[in-house]
């Protein structure tokens, strides 16, 4: 099973580090997003990836083309005009990048990728998002509810800490507790061939408010809950926190070896 992954978008909202390379390659403890993305995928054997791209995708190919050069050791003989590579780590992972355009919306960027598919269910992701979900689990469910497509619903953590009152009194304090009970669309999507059927021919189609709102009036959209962790990198503080996260060595997304 292929892995499509949604790299192409501008991120604004953490232009602070965008405006030198695209979100996905933005680094967690000295590794692109994207990195950790492919690793989770990896852990549960999903190792051939279609990655989207757009806003300065160059940088994306010139990392995978330079991938040896990021994770060995080189010695350069600058006389004889050679390199040599010590102890390279191989990943078991075959990439397509594809340019979908740098101001295609998401559901333009999937169309445009439908040959490299073919006629297979696929997974499909943001290259923002971060999770401990179980990849196996979520394909056996998606196949289990005969949909075109299964999207994984989480809630996410509040910005802010909540008070519990009883009576005017504050009883109780929680800090950044999950959402209002509301579920959200957390990425992780098992996709059928059929999904691009529902994907107009056109740049400026959004798989969010254009494609899924329409396969909710066909029945064909299922949701898998995830209660577990779960954390988009929308801002520096997001970054931050992921940051912090890796750094103490319980990263829940790093469910690899």
């Amino acid at each position: 099973m292929k892995a499509v992954i949604l790299a192409g978008g501008l991120g604004t909202r953490i232009s602070e580090e965008s405006h030198l390379r695209p979100k996905p390659m933005i680094e967690i403890g000295g590794k692109p997003l994207l990195w950790h993305i492919m690793k989770i995928y990896l852990s549960y054997g999903i190792n051939d990836f279609i990655i989207c791209t757009g806003y300065k995708g160059y940088i994306i190919k010139e990392y995978f083309a330079n991938y040896f050069l990021h994770q060995s050791d080189v010695t350069f003989d600058m006389c004889k005009n050679e390199k040599k590579i010590h102890n390279n780590t191989c990943e078991q992972w075959k990439v397509t990048i594809v340019d979908t355009g740098e101001n295609t919306n998401t559901g333009g960027r999937i169309k445009k990728i439908q040959k490299y598919v073919e006629n297979e269910t696929f997974c499909f992701t943001y290259g923002d998002g971060v999770s401990d979900i179980n990849i196996i689990e979520l394909i056996n469910f998606h196949k289990n509810q005969n949909s075109i497509a299964t999207l994984t619903s989480i809630q996410p953590p509040g910005r802010y800490g909540a008070i519990e009152t009883v009576n005017n009194k504050v009883i109780n304090f929680e800090e950044k507790p999950k959402g209002d009970s509301g579920w959200v669309n957390g990425g992780f999507f098992v996709l059928e061939p059929d999904i691009f059927n529902y994907i107009e021919d056109n740049d400026e189609i959004s798989f969010e408010s254009d494609t899924l709102v329409k396969m909710t009036t066909t029945n064909n959209l299922s949701a898998y809950k995830h209660d577990g962790f779960w954390l988009s990198m929308d801002t520096l503080r997001d970054k931050t926190k992921l940051e912090e996260l890796w750094v103490s060595g319980n990263a829940p997304w790093k469910v690899w070896k």
